[in-house]
């Protein structure tokens, strides 16, 4: 007899195991990051499936997480090889969510959002310099000594604009990194007039992954030592968050021109911006720049929007420790935190998938065309 087994023993795996006797009712919980009450992020595998049977997982500690309203309306990915995620109806019901499937196959993976591997980030790194054309330009130290790679595309002459994009500060928020594979595809093209006349003004600065301490452990928000980085950008420290420690000494070193910080947001069922317009030193440029972008993108994709959000920081408001509004003050340029939602797209909804890698990389080419129509204006 086959007996049913849980694990988590894996690249961001994260569950804990309450009861798992019963595939009628198979209890679960999602550990919190280390040295931090955060979480959300799950991701596990279930094997010793009985084809053809129901099977029924709870998070019973879904109420207590770090955005437990997020849940309503969120149905959780699977996938039986890796590779192909689809999403599985779910319930939250005010305590655990829930979700049944009836597999075809003897084992499942579950997660929050389609995982992004450090396999595949390796990969990813070595295509963008062997297929992309990018350098190898330096590397950070995380907390446990992981490799952050910044890659430039572009020569560094004189008077190019200076585009930065860094991704997955929030080690949960698996899209991001997606979106950085949809820019380093783009890069690849060799006929791509709209790419090259960006490519022409503006040398791109590119970080597609800020936390994989976080990310290799299964974490929500924080990196191994319980920081989130996207709250530390004035008072980051080479000990204590040496992710943002090394990207800022970058930055000063080479100039920022233009600032793109890319996320997912649990609650929010759309793809959208936050802005720098409560930082004390905000200017009539940055703001024009700011509607400028996302009255581009909104035109490229229905995928980008401007009616939902985050609250707007009155002026002189701002948290200065969010990376685009310390990037925005520090060089009084484009900056910008790009959100993608980790439910759907309520404006282009995909029953199968949800939002999902796929669209996470088309986002980004769209990104690049938008960066391409504004790199004249961006000083």
């Amino acid at each position: 007899m086959t007996t049913l087994s849980i694990s988590a023993d894996f690249d961001s795996g994260n569950i804990e195991v309450i009861d798992a006797s019963s595939p009628a009712h198979i209890q679960l919980a999602m550990r919190p990051d280390t040295q931090s009450p955060h979480f959300q992020w799950f991701h596990f595998k279930a094997d010793g499936l009985k084809i053809g049977e129901p099977h029924h997982f709870s998070l019973n500690n879904a109420g207590q997480s770090s955005y437990n309203q997020a849940w309503t309306g969120y149905n959780a990915v699977a996938s039986y090889d890796h590779q192909d995620w689809f999403r599985v109806p779910s319930s939250f019901d005010g305590t655990a969510l829930n979700f049944t499937l009836t597999p075809t196959h003897t084992h499942v993976y579950f997660a929050y959002f389609e995982p992004y591997s450090r396999e595949r980030h390796d990969w990813l790194i070595q295509h963008a310099q062997e297929n992309a054309g990018t350098q190898w330009l330096a590397t950070g130290k995380t907390v446990e000594g992981r490799d952050i790679t910044l890659l430039r595309k572009g020569d560094g002459a004189p008077g190019k604009r200076k585009i930065w994009i860094i991704a997955q500060q929030h080690p949960g928020e698996h899209m991001a990194e997606w979106f950085m594979e949809g820019v380093i595809e783009r890069l690849q093209e060799q006929n791509d007039p709209v790419l090259n006349h960006l490519l022409d003004a503006a040398d791109l600065y590119l970080v597609p992954h800020m936390n994989p301490d976080g990310s290799f452990h299964g974490h929500l928000r924080t990196n191994a030592n319980g920081k989130d980085l996207n709250r530390c950008w004035q008072d980051c420290t080479e000990d204590a968050s040496p992710e943002v420690f090394f990207v800022k000494q970058q930055m000063e070193k080479y100039g920022v021109d233009m600032f793109l910080d890319v996320h997912g947001d649990e609650e929010i069922p759309y793809v959208f911006t936050a802005a720098c317009e409560g930082n004390p030193g905000y200017t009539s440029k940055q703001r024009e720049l700011e509607a400028l972008f996302r009255s581009r993108l909104s035109e490229i994709t229905r995928d980008f929007q401007t009616r939902y959000g985050y609250p707007r920081s009155q002026p002189g408001q701002a948290n200065m420790n969010l990376a685009a509004n310390s990037v925005g003050e520090q060089f009084k340029c484009l900056s910008l935190t790009l959100e993608m939602p980790f439910k759907d797209n309520d404006d282009a909804p995909d029953l199968i998938t949800g939002w999902s890698g796929k669209r996470s990389k088309q986002l980004a080419k769209d990104v690049l065309t938008t960066l391409s129509d504004m790199v004249s204006v961006l000083r």
